[in-house]
């Protein structure tokens, strides 16, 4: 079984999950993105630090700003050292799937937690296709 890890790259934050055995996927802390030279490090620094051997990005399919979205996407993606696989998956709706997954637990902070919730929701997602 590979190491799997999903980004859900936003403007702000970067979500991110980990797949380490076959059906246990767990939302890590969101990577804060100040620029996205510093996000590309802390992408890469984290994706050395566990080993990782495939990398599913979410892109967004649809959308008015579906273009643009995917160009800003695919540009930090290259920014990136990481020279292993690397798979592009639909997330629609990742981010509202996890908002109400959050709902009633705690309030909506901006910490992260709910740019995780989207990238563990986008490798399950990943997963299942491939099951």
């Amino acid at each position: 079984m590979k190491k799997i890890a999903a980004l859900d790259i936003g403007l702000k934050r970067i979500g991110v999950a980990l797949c380490l055995s076959k059906d246990l996927v767990m939302p890590q802390v969101a990577i804060l993105r100040k620029n996205r030279n510093q996000a590309a490090r802390d992408v890469d620094t984290f994706l050395k630090e566990w080993g990782i051997e495939l990398l599913v990005v979410g892109v967004p399919k649809g959308g008015s700003s579906e273009d643009e979205m995917q160009r800003r996407i695919e540009h930090f993606v290259s920014l990136l050292e990481y020279d292993k696989e690397i798979i592009f998956m639909d997330e629609y709706g990742s981010s509202i799937e996890a908002k109400e997954m959050m709902q009633g637990v705690t309030k909506q902070k901006r910490d992260g937690k709910v740019d995780s919730l989207a990238a563990q929701i986008i490798l399950q997602r990943y997963l299942a296709s491939k099951a």
